[in-house]
C-alpha cells in the first residue's frame, strides 16, 4: 500500500509545475504584470472667454484654470482648432513652459495661428505658460490675430488642454467670437 501513494503524489505535484508554469509564462505574454499607468489630473471647472482687442485685429483667448488638480505645465500641450473665415485651422502649443514671453516657433506644432508678438502696445499675459504649474485660479492666454486666422463673430474657437502622459484632455472649451 505504501508503494501506490508515491506515484499518486508525484502526479499531483506535477500537475501543480504545469500550471504555475502556465501562470507565469501567461504574466510576460499577456503582460498582466505591467504596471498601472499614470492617471491624468482632474479639472474640476474651467472656463473661457474669447473677446476682441480693443484698438487691434485678433482676439484674445483666455482659459482659466477654476478647480481642480495643478498640470505641471511640461506635461502639457494646449491644441487649439479655430473656425477662420469658414474653414477650420489646428495649431497646437508644444514645448512648454514657454522659455521667453513670447510664443517661438519652436512651441508650434500645426499650422501657426498664434501671435508670436511681445510688445508693450498689446495686452494679453501668457500666464501659466511661462510658469511650472498651471494651478486653480491661474490662466493661460494667447491671442489670435487676423492676419493669421480671420475670426469674425459667431467664428469658434475650441480650446484643449492635454495632459501629454496620459494623453486625456484636461480641460476643453468652445469659444465663441461676439
Amino acid at each position: 500500500m505504501d508503494r501506490a501513494v508515491a506515484p499518486v503524489v508525484s502526479t499531483i505535484l506535477l500537475v501543480a509545475i504545469a500550471v504555475i508554469l502556465a501562470a507565469t509564462i501567461s504574466v510576460f505574454v499577456f503582460d498582466f504584470g505591467e504596471e498601472v499607468e499614470e492617471t491624468a489630473p482632474v479639472v474640476g471647472q474651467s472656463s473661457g472667454e474669447f473677446s476682441a482687442q480693443s484698438g487691434n485685429d485678433g482676439r484674445i483667448v483666455t482659459i482659466s484654470h477654476v478647480a481642480g488638480d495643478d498640470i505641471p505645465v511640461s506635461e502639457m500641450e494646449v491644441a487649439v482648432a479655430a473656425t477662420c473665415s469658414g474653414r477650420t485651422q489646428r495649431g497646437r502649443l508644444v514645448n512648454l513652459p514657454l522659455e521667453s514671453n513670447k510664443i517661438e516657433q519652436s512651441n508650434i506644432n500645426g499650422t501657426d495661428i498664434f501671435d508670436n508678438r511681445y510688445d508693450t502696445g498689446y495686452s494679453w499675459d501668457l500666464g501659466a505658460l511661462k510658469s511650472e504649474s498651471f494651478t486653480a485660479g491661474e490662466k493661460i492666454e494667447f491671442r489670435i490675430p487676423d492676419g493669421e486666422c480671420g475670426l469674425t463673430r459667431g467664428d469658434t474657437v475650441t480650446v484643449r488642454v492635454i495632459h501629454v502622459p496620459t494623453n486625456a484632455v484636461v480641460i476643453e472649451q468652445e469659444l465663441t467670437a461676439r
